[in-house]
C-alpha cells in the first residue's frame, strides 16, 4: 500500500549468484543511487530448493484489529458535503479496510473488506473485473505481485489467496495464524505475512514453498522487506524488532529494552538503500535505526507529548501513537503521522523537528511522492490532503467520503489517489496541482 518509486540497489550488494532474493522495495530515498540490474525470478526457484517445509499450530488467539477505528462522535454530519472524486466503486457492504494498485500499469485496484469480500476493478470507470471469493472473515490485506500477474487476499483469520489476474483464477491458498500484515517481495512472486503468534511466513507462489521465521510469544504486528531483497525488518506486540536474513532464516539484528519500544509497534519503513529503517510504536515514538548495524542512531517524539512519561510494560498511550511514517526521496526527510493529527516532518541531517502539520482528527496513513518533497495524508476525518514538506504548508485537499479513510494508495505518477473508507466505499481522485 506504498507509493512506488524507483530504487538502487546498495553499493555493497554481492554478487548475484550469492544472494537469496534481490529486488526493489516499494520505499522512497533519502540519498539516490544507480539502480542495479534486473534479477531474473528464476533465480529465486534454485535459492529456495533447501527450504524448510513447516506446518506450524496457530492456537493462541490474536488482537483485534486495533487500526479498524470507528468514526469519531459528530464527524460523519461534517463530512457531508462535495465529492472531489472522479470515479466511486461501491460493491463492498461495509468499510472497506485495504487498498492496493497494480504495480506495472496503474491501471488495476483491488480492495478488501469487513464484508469477507475483495474485489479487483478497474480504476477509470469502477468496472469489476473479478471477485476474489472464499473469505470468511474481514479482509485486511491485499496486493499485487511485482509483475502484476497475482494478486493475494488475506483474512483476519489468516486465509490467504492468491489469484492469476489475466485468468481470473485462484491458483494458491493456505491457512496461517490470525492476519497481522501481508506483503509481496519487490522482484519475485514470493509472498510474505506476520501473524498473531508471532511467525513470519514466506512463500514462493504458487508452488508453496514455504519458511518461518519464528519470533517472541507475541502478535508480529508489521513487516517490510527491505530494498536488497535479501533482508527483512519486523515489528512485534511486545516493542522487539527484528531483522531477518530471508536465505538463512535468523535474526540479524534484535532490538529490545530501551533499543526497542516500550509498546508494540505499529508500522516500518525504510529509505530506498535500505541504509534507513524508521519503526513506529504506541509509546508515540519514531526510532532511526542503521539496518547495517541494528543499532539505533535517532528518536523522535512529538513536542505535544514530549513529556509524557514512558509507558509501563503492557500499556499504550490513550490520547496519541505513531500510525504511519516514511522518508522522503529528493531531500534527507521524514515524515512520522499520528492518531491526534500531527503530521511531522523531521530532518534527518540534524535530527531536528522542521515542520508540524496538524490536522483536525487522526491520521490513519502517509504516503511521499516519488520524486518530490510532497507528501500525502489520509485521516479519520475523511479527507485527503496535500503537505509541502519543504514549507509544512497545506497545498489541497480532497474530499468526498462521509466516514474515516482506512487505507489510501497513489499511483506511480502521482496523478491518481485511491481511498478507502468507512462508508462501505472505494475513490478515485485525480490529483491536479499548480505547481506541476
Amino acid at each position: 500500500m506504498e507509493s512506488e518509486s524507483e530504487s538502487g540497489a546498495a553499493a555493497d550488494t554481492p554478487p548475484l549468484e550469492t544472494l537469496s532474493f534481490h529486488g526493489d522495495e516499494e520505499i522512497i530515498e533519502v540519498v539516490e543511487l544507480d539502480p542495479g540490474p534486473p534479477d531474473p525470478a528464476d533465480d529465486l526457484a534454485q535459492e529456495m530448493e533447501d527450504v524448510d517445509f513447516e506446518e506450524e499450530e496457530e492456537e493462541e488467539e490474536g488482537n483485534e484489529e486495533g487500526w479498524v477505528l470507528e468514526p469519531q462522535e459528530g464527524v460523519v454530519s461534517s463530512m457531508e458535503g462535495p465529492d472531489d472524486s472522479e470515479v466511486t466503486f461501491a460493491l463492498h457492504s461495509a468499510s472497506v479496510f485495504c487498498v492496493s494498485l497494480d504495480p506495472k500499469t496503474n491501471t488495476l485496484a483491488v480492495t478488501g473488506g469487513e464484508d469477507d469480500k475483495a474485489f479487483v476493478w478497474r480504476l477509470s470507470d469502477g468496472e469489476l473485473l473479478f471477485e476474489c471469493a472464499g473469505h470468511k472473515d474481514s479482509v485486511t490485506c491485499a496486493g499485487f505481485s511485482h509483475d502484476s500477474t497475482l494478486v493475494a487476499t488475506g483474512d483476519m483469520s489468516g486465509l490467504l489467496k492468491v489469484w492469476q489476474v489475466d485468468t481470473k483464477e485462484e491458483v494458491w491458498s493456505f491457512e496461517a495464524g490470525d492476519l497481522e500484515w501481508m506483503e509481496w517481495h519487490p522482484r519475485a512472486p514470493v509472498l510474505l505475512a506476520g501473524t498473531a503468534d508471532g511467525n513470519t511466513w514466506m512463500w514462493k507462489v504458487p508452488n508453496g514453498d514455504c519458511k518461518t521465521f519464528q519470533g517472541p510469544n507475541c502478535p508480529a504486528t508489521c513487516g517490510r522487506v527491505l530494498p536488497d531483497g535479501k533482508r527483512a525488518v519486523v515489528g512485534y506486540e511486545d516493542g522487539t524488532i527484528r531483522i531477518w536474513d530471508l536465505k538463512q532464516g535468523n535474526p540479524i539484528h534484535v532490538l529490545k529494552g530501551t533499543e526497542g519500544h516500550q509498546g508494540p509497534l505499529t508500522c516500518v519503513a525504510a529509505n530506498q538503500d535500505g541504509s534507513l529503517i524508521l519503526t513506529g510504536s504506541v509509546d508515540c515514538q519514531a526510532k532511526l535505526v542503521s539496518a547495517t548495524t541494528g543499532k539505533v542512531v535517532g528518536v523522535f517524539r512529538p513536542e505535544t507529548v514530549a513529556s509524557q512519561p514512558n509507558l509501563g510494560e503492557g500499556e499504550e498511550s490513550e490520547s496519541n501513537s505513531v500510525e504511519s511514517l516514511g522518508f522522503c526521496s529528493v531531500m534527507p526527510l521524514a515524515a512520522v503521522g499520528y492518531l491526534d493529527g500531527t503530521l511531522a516532518i523531521y530532518d534527518l541531517s540534524t535530527q531536528t523537528l522542521r515542520h508540524q502539520c496538524q490536522h483536525q482528527s487522526g491520521i490513519v496513513q502517509l504516503l511521499w511522492e516519488a520524486g518530490t518533497a510532497v507528501v500525502y495524508t489520509c485521516s479519520l476525518d475523511g479527507v485527503v490532503r496535500l503537505w509541502d514538506a519543504r514549507t509544512g504548508r497545506l497545498l489541497t485537499d480532497y474530499r468526498g467520503h462521509t466516514a474515516e479513510i482506512l487505507d489510501f494508495a497513489l499511483s506511480k505518477d502521482a496523478s491518481l489517489v485511491v481511498t478507502t473508507s468507512g462508508d462501505h466505499k472505494a475513490k478515485v481522485f485525480c490529483v491536479q496541482r499548480p505547481d506541476r
